[in-house]
Parts: C-alpha cells; sequence; structure tokens
C-alpha cells in the first residue's frame, strides 16, 4: 500500500504532537475525523507507525554518559543473536551494519561506572569498541516524503 499526501499530511501532525485527538487532526488536514481515524488505523496496520513515544531527554532523565559501541562480534555468540542484550536498560539502540563490525550498540548511563559495567558486559560477545557521545545537535527529526 503506497502512502498518499493525505497519509503525509497525518504523520507530520503526528510526529509533532503524537497525543493530538482526532478531531484535532482532523481539523488540522482537511478531513472528517472518521476518515482521519480510517487512516491512522491503516497507517498503523500497514506498519507506517509502530508506537507513540515520549522523547526524553537523557541527561535529565539521569543517563549522562551516552556513547555509541561498535561490535566486532560473529557466529554463534553475537550480541544480534542474544535477544537478552536488547533488554539490558543501557541499551536504547541496536542496528546491524555494513564494514568490520556486525552492529553498533547506543548505550546511555548514569556514570562513567556503569558504562565501564556495560562493555565489561559486552567482552564475552567479541570486540567492543566505543565512542562517547559529547553533545547531540540533532536528537531527532521527523520522517518527510
Amino acid at each position: 500500500m503506497a502512502v498518499d499526501e493525505m497519509d503525509w499530511a497525518l504523520l507530520r501532525e503526528l510526529q509533532r504532537d503524537a497525543r493530538l485527538s482526532y478531531s484535532e487532526l482532523s481539523r488540522r488536514v482537511h478531513l472528517s475525523p472518521p476518515a482521519v481515524a480510517e487512516r491512522v488505523r491503516r497507517l498503523e496496520r500497514i506498519g507506517v507507525v509502530t508506537g507513540y513515544h515520549a522523547h526524553v531527554d537523557l541527561s535529565k532523565a539521569g543517563r549522562h554518559v551516552v556513547a555509541v559501541i561498535r561490535m566486532s562480534c560473529y557466529g554463534a555468540r553475537c550480541v544480534l543473536r542474544d535477544p537478552d542484550v536488547a533488554a539490558w536498560p543501557e541499551v536504547l539502540e541496536i542496528h546491524r551494519v555494513t564494514g568490520d563490525a556486525c552492529c553498533i550498540l547506543k548505550v546511555a548511563t548514569g556514570a562513567m561506572e556503569e558504562f565501564e559495567a556495560v562493555i565489561d558486559r559486552l567482552a564475552p560477545y567479541g570486540q567492543p569498541s566505543s565512542t562517547m557521545v559529547l553533545s547531540t545537535p540533532l536528537s531527532w527529526r521527523p520522517v518527510d516524503p
């Protein structure tokens, strides 16, 4: 199913504020509330809209140490093959990548000691190589057509 211009109008508004009511969405995109509700449900059903989330300021939430970790691990003992790693509270994202690493993890901890513990927990999976995040000039952006 293709995403048309009206779907993109809805997506733009939902990405700005996912808490909008169907009535308010209707007013903003000039479509009836039942039509808006049906389109949003369709976007959810086909997987274009995958969820509704709050953006959290990591530092204000007590996660002052943010890093990306490249993992060089292949085979049976790979981070990508262990679903428990994705459940670690410090792990925010896992990306399977090309190149000399198999994946990149974004992690956030409250202190350097906690970050060190994450590195230690990752070591049995392969070679972790970390890069500390100093600042984040662009933390998120909406998807546009």
